[in-house]
């Protein structure tokens, strides 16, 4: 499941993938708080935590992920992943090149950095 981390900066969506990601996950989660960002004016500035509590994406989970993130591509101005799963980190790392905006990878403990990061402007 997605669920969403409290306590995040304003302008910043902050989620954690917790045991199973599915398709449903992104339609009630994640989606409707991207198209309001949007509907609002803002670009998409996003952390995103897949921890030692994550299982798996369904295959539906990672079609969403994809359609999602090329639907809104222009849209797209800073993703944290905050991970210890160095499968994602190199995931990321690999195609974060595909987003809109910048991508940066975090260590699990640097959770608030990563919510920094993500609103501010600054390298």
């Amino acid at each position: 499941m997605i669920q969403l981390i409290e306590g995040a900066p304003e302008g910043v969506l902050a989620f954690e993938a917790v045991g199973e990601v599915d398709a449903a996950d992104y339609e009630d989660v994640l989606k409707p708080a991207i198209e309001a960002a949007l509907e609002g004016g803002a670009d998409i500035r996003i952390v995103y935590e897949i921890g030692s509590d994550f299982d798996r994406y369904s295959a539906g989970a990672a079609w969403e992920d994809m359609a999602m993130g090329f639907a809104h591509l222009t849209h797209w101005r800073r993703c944290a992943v905050v991970t210890d799963q160095d499968w994602v980190a190199h995931g990321a790392q690999a195609f974060g090149w595909l987003m809109g905006g910048r991508l940066r990878v975090f260590e699990i403990d640097e959770l608030r950095a990563a919510m920094d990061w993500a609103a501010s402007d600054e390298d």
